[in-house]
């Protein structure tokens, strides 16, 4: 049998080590690029929207490297390596309306979630003002929310993560919960904590049975692009707020394209994925 040009690397706890020592170094490496360059330009270049963008870039990359290098070469012989391969239309046409109903779900739940009072109206104010501040400049929003995020999350969430502990022997159902709650955990607010693991389930389902990483990849593009119009053109990124009806009607409509949608691509969609 022809041997697969796929790793079959496994993640545990050293695994998340790894991954939280490749976060460090590059952490400690963007803070003295921006420490110095108070120094050298007379700039600030922490509070500048491209600084940012490039920031979480180098955090993303350290990390994998750092998987890649300590984790997955020395155990498999092999460099870290996805499968990137695109799949029939169909599977697009159930996917997407996939996604957006859990967006839906997703936006009614998370609406729940208060945003005043001592804790959550303080916090609520700093992650409003965190938000705003990458707003002023739309390009690089854009590029870092719909591009590069997408990128670096999957690799990691689904990529690693997911895969790895699947690999290990993880039930998948399993491995897609515990990823989708760590990426949930890592957006570090309970507003988008919730909405993430949500749809981090849906990523890591698509991924699970596709094998693909392509695709997860464009439906968590297309998930930031709707909240990033979002937030440009409404004062609450609510899909309700957009469309001018009730939380309740989006949480309807939610439901039933989740509810139909994945009936189709779990029960009805014939087409069987692999690696090779």
């Amino acid at each position: 049998m022809e041997r697969s040009r796929y790793p079959k690397y496994i993640f545990d706890w050293i695994g998340g080590l790894i991954l939280f020592a490749g976060y460090i170094a590059g952490s400690i490496a963007v803070g003295f690029v921006g420490l110095g360059s108070k120094f050298v330009f007379r700039v600030d270049f922490m509070q500048k929207p491209w600084f940012l963008m490039l920031s979480n870039a180098v955090v993303f990359c350290l990390m994998i490297a750092a998987f890649d290098f300590l984790m997955v070469r020395p155990k498999t012989g092999k460099k870290l390596n996805f499968n990137f391969s695109p799949t029939n239309f169909y599977t697009y046409l159930l996917i997407f309306p996939l996604m957006l109903g859990m967006m839906f779900i997703g936006e009614f739940v998370t609406s729940q979630i208060p945003t005043t009072g001592p804790f959550f109206g303080d916090y609520y104010e700093f992650f409003e003002n965190l938000m705003s501040n990458l707003v002023d400049d739309p390009i690089v929003m854009i590029i870092t929310a719909v591009i590069m995020a997408p990128i670096f999350e999957e690799i990691i969430f689904r990529g690693i993560i997911q895969k790895g502990l699947i690999n290990k022997g993880v039930e998948p159902w399993k491995a897609i919960l515990l990823s989708s709650i760590l990426f949930g955990i890592i957006h570090a607010n309970p507003w988008q904590f919730v909405g993430a693991t949500l749809l981090g389930a849906v990523l890591g389902l698509v991924y699970y049975k596709t094998k693909s990483l392509l695709l997860p990849m464009l439906l968590h593009g297309f998930n930031n692009l709707c909240s990033s119009a979002l937030i440009f053109y409404t004062e609450k990124e609510s899909f309700a707020e957009a469309f001018k009806v009730s939380e309740y009607t989006i949480l309807a409509i939610g439901i039933v394209l989740f509810s139909l949608f994945y009936y189709l691509f779990m029960r009805k969609n014939k087409v069987y994925y692999s690696e090779i």
